[in-house]
Order: C-alpha cells, then sequence, then structure tokens
C-alpha cells in the first residue's frame, strides 16, 4: 500500500465512482481499478461494492476514508514545509466555506492572502452547514473551514479563530412593503412571504425562531441554492433574511437592505485541526487582520 493507492481512492470517495475519479485524475478507468483493486488486496479487504458504474463503499472503506485522509494531508505537509524553506513560492490552501461567508468574510481574506502569496492558490468547497464545515475539516478534506453560527463557535477537536459577527439584515425588492433606511422590528415580518435557506443554517434558525415565538410569517420558498434567493426577492416571491455579507452585492442588484430591529449577530469563525498545518494554511491564518476579529 502506498500514499498514491489512498490518493486514487479518495478520489473515488469524492467524486463519487471510478469513471469520475479517473477523469479527474487523468487516468483511464482500468488503471484505476486496478490500483483500487491491489489496494483492497494488501489491506484484505473490498473498499466498495461495485453495483453497475456505481461505488458504494463498504464498512471497511468508510473505516479508511479517516485515516486515508491524515495519511495523504501528513505527505502534503511534509512536501510543502520542504518547499517552504525558501519562501512560500508556492502550494495550495482548501477551505471548506458556507454560502454567505464566501461573499464576506471570505472575498476579503483571500484577496489580502492571495495579494501577499501570489504563487499559492486557493481551493474553495462548499459547505451548507456548520456541522459540514466541521465534519469536513476533521475528517481532513479542507485544512481549514469558515462558518457561522447563532451562538460563539466551539468544537473540542478543532482549533477556533473568531472572525467578526455578521448581524441579521431583511432583503426586500425596490418597492418592497417597508420604507427605505427605516429598521424593521421582527414582529412586522407577520403577514409576509419568506424565501429560507434550508435547515441547519443561522438564518434559517432566525426564521424559525421568529415562527415559534408566534410571528405569523409564510415560507414560500425553501432552498439550498443560496444564489437563488437574491434573483427570487428581486422577483417579488418574496423577502429574505439574510447576513450583511450580503449588503454589497444585493444593493448594487438593485434590493433594498434593511436592519432588523432588534440587533442579532451571526458568530463567524475560521476553524482547523489541532495537528500540525501545511505552510500555505499557517500563512492563510496569519494573514487574518487584526480588525476581522470580535470587538471585544
Amino acid at each position: 500500500m502506498d500514499v498514491r493507492q489512498l490518493e486514487y481512492f479518495l478520489a473515488v470517495v469524492d467524486h463519487g465512482g471510478f469513471n469520475r475519479a479517473a477523469s479527474a485524475l487523468y487516468l483511464s478507468q482500468p488503471s484505476l481499478s486496478q490500483s483500487i483493486r491491489s489496494l483492497e488486496r494488501d489491506l484484505g479487504s473490498d473498499l466498495f461494492h461495485r453495483i453497475g458504474r456505481r461505488a458504494v463503499l463498504t464498512d471497511a472503506g468508510t473505516a479508511l476514508i479517516e485515516p486515508a485522509r491524515a495519511a495523504v494531508r501528513s505527505l502534503e505537509l511534509a512536501r510543502a514545509s520542504v518547499e517552504s524553506v525558501h519562501g512560500l513560492r508556492g502550494g495550495r490552501v482548501e477551505i471548506a466555506t458556507m454560502p454567505s461567508q464566501s461573499i464576506e468574510p471570505l472575498t476579503g481574506l483571500v484577496r489580502r492572502f492571495t495579494a501577499a502569496h501570489p504563487a499559492v492558490s486557493v481551493t474553495l468547497r462548499a459547505a451548507f452547514t456548520p456541522e459540514d464545515v466541521t465534519r469536513m475539516v476533521r475528517t481532513g478534506v479542507c485544512e481549514l473551514g469558515l462558518l457561522a453560527a447563532p451562538a460563539p463557535v466551539s468544537h473540542h477537536l478543532l482549533r477556533v479563530h473568531p472572525l467578526r459577527g455578521q448581524r441579521f439584515v431583511l432583503l426586500t425588492p425596490p418597492d418592497g412593503p417597508f420604507p427605505a433606511g427605516v429598521p424593521v422590528r421582527r414582529e412586522q415580518l407577520a403577514g409576509h412571504r419568506l424565501v429560507v435557506g434550508q435547515r441547519g443554517t443561522g438564518m434559517r434558525t432566525y426564521v424559525d425562531t421568529l415562527r415559534a415565538e408566534g410571528v405569523g410569517l409564510t415560507v414560500a420558498v425553501e432552498t439550498e441554492h443560496r444564489t437563488a434567493i437574491l434573483p427570487l426577492v428581486l422577483g417579488g416571491v418574496g423577502l429574505a433574511v439574510v447576513t450583511e455579507a450580503w449588503r454589497d452585492l444585493a444593493e448594487r442588484a438593485g434590493a433594498r437592505v434593511l436592519d432588523l430591529e432588534p440587533r442579532t449577530l451571526l458568530h463567524v469563525a475560521l476553524v482547523s485541526r489541532p495537528a500540525a498545518l501545511t505552510p500555505a494554511a499557517r500563512a492563510f491564518l496569519d494573514a487574518v487582520p487584526e480588525d476581522a476579529a470580535p470587538h471585544s
């Protein structure tokens, strides 16, 4: 068994099958299958059930995922550490990020980092809930994660690097029901139709809390596709509660953005594994400006 075989195994897992993994690896499908078969012989256990063109993980395959990622990450760390002796002249940092936070603060953080380290590439991977982010970092899919949650972020297996929180705001069409520049109280949302995200997100929790408190609003659309929210609002389908990360983008698109009262914050943080990070990931954390930290 060698690290290359583990990389191939993880590619099949991440891409959901042999054909797509082979394409991503620029290998022929028979070559990839042969490598996985060799790995299975070394381990004495099948890693996948082959069902037609589908590859479904066996229990043994599921058990291998986390140690395989750890082994691959260890090799990447060793290689990157040696290469960084003469300065950070290459490498890659992978970040799992929730959609709203990928607008801000991530855009600003990446801009600052790439300006300081133009030879390092940044890979952003989609995660839709805080649990998605922490799982991807904990299992080694990504070295860093950016998440937001209704309560201060904590995790017993990860290091937490708090960032400035984001308040909730209301998106309406330009001819919406509330006047521009005037904050909207939460109870004023009664009787209105809202576009909401999936369960487990901070903005969905905000809306669910209002409904539990007796505010009689209607969920017009529930969407996992965060990019659909702004077009739906502009199209008059409903209003939306989002974080202020959306403010500039929404206003440029023509939406009205109103503060919600009382002020409610979503807590934002970067997370990383307690194990050693690659020089690129450490440099990304070091590039976070002091003014991105929470106000004391």
